[in-house]
């Protein structure tokens, strides 16, 4: 708990750094705490659960979900596996989410199953740096599984800075095939349209009850700038809290500055959690 408040950070990345890119190790060292890499992962490169979770522990993270990726053109791979031994140091603070990469993954149904039947909340694409189209036909098996298991979908909707990136997949607009075809899907849109597509991602949230904002990457002081022509507390019940993880100074730091925006009291537990609860699938919070 965070100040009387649940605390779910939605967007969390611990990968092996042995796998990644060195644009991701960079990008780490930037915008995290000093010294964070050194800190949580050995020298192996594998991180340690018992550090991960004092850490979170301290700040007040109730539950985090962790994040893998599978991005050669860009990020490099962030194994499903390798979250493993994270989830069961702490299977009530740790969740892990899937990814699948059409172009990787085939029959991708079958990996997409593989991964939920290890406990993954959620199925996370990531268009930008996988180098695909979230209508892209080939998915659709994937979306079909996540409607009959009742997991959400998140998507990475907001430009990145890496090395083989596409941004121009990150438009919201892509999703509306989408959302059409699976009405039952819950679609989660993480970074919350960073970069050229706030008002799209903003107008999907307010005008359809099935998707949600995330806002990892996002500054809170800057969150009024960004979705400055939307009601800021009637948006705000449609953000789910996320970080993006270890690219962010701190969680507690974070989360109260979120808190600090002058948001409605009901609206800010379920920015901070409930919403969270509320979407992904099993979330057991302490």
């Amino acid at each position: 708990m965070l100040d009387g408040h649940l605390l779910v950070d939605a967007h969390v990345h611990v990968p092996h750094l042995s796998t990644l890119a060195p644009a991701w190790i960079d990008w780490a060292r930037q915008f995290g705490p000093p010294g964070i890499l050194e800190e949580v992962w050995r020298p192996d490169g594998s991180p340690d659960p018992a550090v991960l979770d004092r850490i979170f522990a301290e700040d007040g993270v109730d539950v985090a979900l962790l994040f893998c990726e599978y991005s050669p053109r860009a990020t490099g791979y962030q194994l499903f596996d390798d979250l493993l031994p994270i989830v069961e140091h702490d299977p009530r603070r740790f969740r892990p989410v899937a990814n699948v990469n059409p172009h990787l993954h085939f029959p991708i149904a079958r990996e997409l199953t593989r991964q939920l039947d290890h406990g993954a909340a959620a199925l996370k694409i990531h268009p930008v740096h996988g180098g695909f189209r979230a209508d892209d036909a080939a998915m659709y098996p994937a979306y079909a599984v996540l409607v009959e298991r009742g997991v959400p979908l998140v998507v990475h909707c907001g430009t990145s800075s890496f090395p083989g990136s596409t941004n121009a997949y990150a438009d919201p607009q892509l999703l509306d095939a989408v959302l059409r075809d699976f009405p039952d899907l819950q679609v989660v849109l993480a970074h919350g349209g960073r970069g050229w597509w706030y008002d799209a991602a903003a107008f999907l949230a307010v005008s359809r009850p099935n998707v949600w904002i995330e806002l990892s990457g996002l500054p809170p002081k800057r969150l009024p700038e960004y979705y400055a022509r939307f009601d800021l507390a009637r948006l705000a019940r449609k953000w789910i809290y996320g970080t993006d993880w270890p690219g962010v100074p701190g969680q507690a730091a974070n989360a109260r500055a979120v808190a600090s925006l002058g948001l409605p009291e009901d609206v800010v537990p379920l920015v901070l959690g409930e919403n969270a609860r509320r979407v992904y699938a099993g979330l057991d919070p302490r």
